[in-house]
């Protein structure tokens, strides 16, 4: 960050006082910049023995599966964030949507929800996102081709939960390691 938004002036990096973190501070119009984590947002949608996966069409992971899921918008709920990106990478309306898990990614700086919904009539097509869209049932989940470890988790915790015939909301975060594989912490 250069400039700050509210006045236009030039922005310094500084511990502000009463704080313990640097932050861009405006000299001018002392405005503090905070910088916070994203929240991502998406859907586990259920049909019959199967899920909903998205081919990627955007970077990153251009090509690889997903679960339809993006970034929350200002002025909607989680829940309207997972309903709308469903919508627009899958072309799929939900029902009956609950919480399934929550995820702390600190080294991206990122919240990831996932919420659990039925797929109205078993439909979907690909988005503008998307390159191609799949019900797949557990064992034909392409997990080599999976493009986000928060993703492989929440799978992961769908079918043990779909196996145990109850579905529970799971907290976890989801450490990279300097060997660039990770430590995933459930609580």
């Amino acid at each position: 960050m250069n400039f700050c938004s509210s006045c236009g002036e030039k922005v310094s990096l500084m511990i502000p006082q009463g704080d313990n973190r640097p932050r861009y501070v405006c000299c001018h119009c002392d405005t503090i910049h905070y910088q916070n984590p994203k929240v991502v947002t998406g859907c586990i949608a259920q049909w019959q023995d199967k899920v909903l996966l998205c081919k990627r069409a955007i970077e990153p992971k251009y090509g690889l599966w997903t679960l339809p899921a993006g970034f929350m918008e200002n002025g909607e709920s989680n829940r309207e964030g997972a309903a709308r990106e469903t919508l627009e990478e899958a072309n799929a309306t939900l029902e009956n949507m609950t919480l399934f898990s929550v995820f702390s990614i600190a080294h991206i700086n990122q919240i990831y929800t996932m919420y659990l919904g039925d797929l109205v009539a078993g439909k979907a097509s690909a988005g503008s996102e998307s390159l191609d869209v799949a019900l797949v049932d557990e064992a034909s989940i392409p997990w080599r081709e999976m493009a986000f470890k928060v993703v492989e988790e929440n799978l992961k915790l769908y079918f043990q939960d779909r196996a145990a015939g109850r579905f529970t909301t799971h907290y976890g975060e989801i450490v990279k390691l300097d060997d660039e594989s990770f430590e995933i912490s459930y609580f």
